[in-house]
């Protein structure tokens, strides 16, 4: 049976080791450079197209019957393939809450206001709500895009 004396296995230690930490200082290193991409012009971005997508997607569901989602789901297949970040990661990070389901309900209780101040589903429907949602949705779409 051969034997390996100490030096060499400590050295062979040390080398595992300092590549270890190489290894774990490159990938913060990309966590950090990926951070410092999404500035304060982008998250505000961000922020502004799920609010838009999420807004648009109530009045579907409140005044049309459409339960679908459609417009969230739209949006997080442009923020995962662009962003590499979901929906809920962005409601999650970047909004006040900082939580997903706080902001959830947030965003449904200040649309259902609206709602209720310009007189319910049918002023909104003859108002033009659905046009003013859908041109903010395809405005903050193209923004991020």
């Amino acid at each position: 049976m051969y034997r390996i004396p100490c030096r060499v296995l400590g050295t062979l230690a040390n080398a595992v080791l300092v590549a270890a930490v190489l290894v774990v200082a490159v990938a913060g290193g990309r966590a950090a450079y990926a951070q410092s991409l999404m500035d304060e012009e982008v998250t505000q971005r961000l922020v502004t197209a799920v609010e838009a997508a999420t807004e648009l997607d109530l009045y579907n569901a409140r005044c049309r019957s459409d339960q679908s989602g459609r417009r969230t789901e739209n949006l997080n297949k442009v923020l995962t393939g662009r962003y590499r970040i979901t929906v809920i990661g962005v409601e999650d990070r970047y909004f006040p809450e900082r939580s997903y389901r706080k902001a959830k309900e947030r965003m449904e209780n200040d649309f259902l206001e609206r709602l209720k101040a310009v007189g319910g589903c049918s002023a909104a429907k003859t108002g033009g709500m659905r046009d003013a949602l859908e041109a903010r949705h395809r405005e903050s779409l193209g923004a991020i895009e």
